[in-house]
């Protein structure tokens, strides 16, 4: 096969360099077989230009380019020339199959967009053709290789593109390709990405930051350069061979800290950094030591990543020192090992043996899968492309704590994670069961924060179940794709229980039940109303999508003059309240209903049945949709918790907040929340959201609370 007609000879220069670079490290063969991929490629995309004009297989060279550079192996070499052949040219999966081979097609295809996708929004599609790349990487780590080098030359080559889609592209790499690479441990490529994104999204910022920057460098240089000839010579007089290499932060990396920790940037001190390279952990301790007695050690900021290494796998020595005059500056020590892991993360293990199955002996590989299989769970409990890739960026922001199990085993965890995130971490059913938490052995509540190095023990017990409110405070990706999937399935069970009820009371006000409902009666139901189950038809009606009346009807058709003697004849047949329906039958915050008041259900489409006490002034405000509304009755001897709303007036003296308090838990009642008003300087409104059994016991605190003096008027709020 001969290279079309319209491959330049710069496309053909950039092939012979990259042949070049393949042979440092490929055998021959291997390096034949990259050409024929670039035949391949160029005759695949003859014709094509970018928005630059060049023609298109220089963009794939130069993919290819940036892996070899990495070492990568010649299969991902040859999937990076090839990337965009499905996507982009009439090339067929199946052609890659019998000319390359099922794994190098199924790379290429990993790295594709999906071509037809039905989305209703640009979002949709994007998260859809997110999680296929993501989980074709959980498949194959080398697809998210071939697609952060894809991205990294697009972000080079930016400044063509209009300037919408610019930031649209540069927003979408901070956010999802430069974690993904840090979460890799691949610092080349996320240094990069950031540093391109930054002046892509921020154009101006970057420009001031830029020259606050070499404005700095120019007053600090001859400071710098006396910094690292010191540590040269100490590291010469304590016989410690190492390299010394100085560096700057990079743009991204200082705007951030700028931002998160609202600095100027004159407070940002430590933008020039040290590296000192060195043979074995046992010297980069004491490489520590000599520079700790060179300069000295700012209390707090020194931090062993070698003893206990990042979610990525990064090991280094961090500490930051006062140098000359006051400047402080970051040394990081590491082993030549360390330092390529840190450059190139799982990149810089990929080694294949002649079966073609990877080593995946190191630590970095281990954390790396360990990662990619959390995001598979993740896969399985979300409910959209757009939920899944929400949990996926909640987990690429890792700025880890490490806390112990009572077997001494150390847990990471993001920065602000609760017990209920720990528990999640060590299992799943751990978590569902979850109802306290013993952090260092005390006793702690479920919310509470954890910090690095206490150890944290999970207390389970059967029956006990998520809890919708722990949504408020969970920060990792596993333990609220979990909650919700549980409550999800929770809410389903109860809105169908919920739904077969209520339809059975509306056949039973038309004489008939579900128990006299033919088999051949049902289907037909399903079909007016396009359910595949009853199951699913008893959902949507308990989740209030349906009517129950107008189901009832479609099932049981009535004659036209016995209807109207039907519906009055409903009215007689009201929904029992039982206070057990869970997330589907919930309490109006208006009026806050109780057992023993007089109650409307209200049917709300997404959320069920919504109760409200018939003298709610929202009531009124609903008239105009009576088929919305349901009769309902409490269970006759309900026992629950219920919230109810009390307003106090009282005179301002010392004490009556405590003493109303006081009696309030004496009376076998809790305090969810509490309000007060100052009127006029001599009396106050005292707002009390308590929790309540039912209507005798509110008024059982009524009676005690009036006769506390200093209390001139007490009522319960219908609003």
């Amino acid at each position: 096969m001969s290279a079309p007609a319209d491959t330049t000879v710069d496309s053909i220069f950039r092939i012979s360099d990259l042949s070049h670079l393949l042979e440092q490290y490929l055998d021959t063969d291997q390096v034949r077989d990259v050409y024929r991929a670039y035949l391949f490629g160029a005759e695949a995309h003859d014709g094509q230009h970018r928005v630059s004009g060049e023609p298109y297989i220089t963009h794939p060279i130069a993919v290819a380019r940036i892996l070899a550079s990495m070492h990568m192996d010649a299969q991902s070499i040859m999937a990076a020339i090839l990337h965009d052949v499905i996507e982009d040219t009439p090339t067929a999966k199946e052609q890659l199959v019998d000319e390359f081979g099922e794994e190098i097609a199924e790379l290429v295809d990993g790295v594709s967009k999906i071509s037809q996708l039905d989305a209703s929004n640009r979002a949709e599609a994007q998260a859809e053709n997110q999680r296929k790349m993501i989980l074709a990487m959980v498949r194959d780590i080398r697809v998210i290789l071939i697609k952060l080098a894809d991205r990294l030359h697009n972000m080079r080559t930016l400044g063509v593109m209009p300037a919408e889609k610019r930031r649209r592209i540069a927003h979408e790499t901070l956010e999802i390709y430069a974690p993904i690479a840090a979460r890799l441990g691949i610092n080349a490529i996320r240094i990069e990405l950031e540093d391109l994104g930054f002046e892509a999204l921020y154009p101006t910022r970057c420009w001031v930051l830029r020259e606050a920057v070499v404005k700095a460098r120019g007053n600090r240089k001859e400071i710098v350069q006396k910094i690292e000839t010191a540590l040269r010579r100490r590291l010469r007089q304590e016989e410690l061979a190492g390299e010394v290499q100085g560096r700057e932060k990079h743009l991204y990396s200082i705007y951030k800290k700028m931002k998160n920790k609202t600095l100027s940037f004159n407070e940002i001190q430590d933008t020039y950094a040290f590296r000192i390279i060195v043979d074995t952990v046992d010297t980069c301790y004491r490489v520590l030591g000599a520079v700790h007695n060179l300069y000295k050690p700012v209390p707090g900021c020194f931090k062993d990543y070698i003893a206990i290494p990042k979610a990525n796998g990064y090991q280094s020595l961090h500490t930051i020192l006062f140098g000359l005059y006051g400047v402080t500056v970051e040394i990081q020590i590491r082993t030549e090992d360390m330092n390529e892991v840190a450059e190139n993360g799982i990149a810089a293990h990929w080694v294949y043996k002649d079966s073609g199955k990877k080593d995946v002996t190191t630590a970095t590989d281990m954390r790396a899968r360990r990662w990619l299989r959390s995001l598979l769970e993740l896969q399985r409990t979300a409910g959209n492309s757009l939920e899944f890739i929400e949990n996926v960026k909640i987990d690429l922001y890792p700025d880890e704590i490490y806390v112990f199990t009572p077997k001494g085993e150390i847990m990471e965890l993001p920065r602000g994670a609760t017990a209920v995130d720990f528990a999640y971490a060590v299992h799943t059913d751990v978590g569902n069961s979850c109802v306290a938490a013993r952090i260092n052995r005390r006793l702690s509540p479920l919310r509470s924060v954890l910090y690095n190095g206490q150890t944290v023990e999970v207390i389970t017990a059967s029956g006990a179940k998520p809890n919708p409110a722990w949504l408020n405070f969970v920060i990792t990706a596993k333990a609220r794709t979990n909650i919700r999937s549980y409550l999800k399935n929770l809410q389903q069970e109860e809105a169908a229980d919920l739904g077969k009820r209520m339809l059975d009371q509306a056949l039973k006000a038309m004489s008939t039940s579900l128990a006299d409902i033919s088999e051949k009666q049902m289907q037909a139901v399903l079909k007016e109303y396009q359910q595949e189950r009853p199951e699913q038809l008893f959902i949507d009606i308990g989740m209030g999508a349906l009517v129950a009346k107008l189901v009832a009807r479609t099932m049981a058709p009535i004659e036209a003059e016995l209807e109207e003697d039907k519906l009055k004849e409903s009215q007689s047949h009201p929904l029992v309240i039982r206070g057990t329906e869970g997330m589907v039958v919930t309490f109006a915050k208006c009026c806050h209903p109780i057992p023993g008041d007089s109650i409307l259900g209200y049917i709300s489409k997404g959320r069920g049945i919504v109760i409200h006490r018939e003298s709610c002034p929202n009531v009124a405000d609903f008239s105009n949709t009576p088929d919305k509304w349901l009769e309902v009755e409490w269970l006759d001897d309900l026992h629950g918790i219920f919230s109810a709303e009390l307003r106090v007036e009282v005179a301002n003296q010392r004490g009556v907040l405590a003493t109303l308090a006081a009696l309030i838990s004496d009376q076998d009642s809790n305090i969810e929340n509490v309000h007060v008003e100052e009127r006029d300087g001599m009396a106050s409104t005292i707002t009390f959201l308590l929790s309540v059994h039912d209507r005798e016991h509110l008024a059982r605190i009524m009676r005690q609370a009036r006769a506390v003096k200093n209390v001139m008027k007490i009522s319960r709020t219908k609003s």
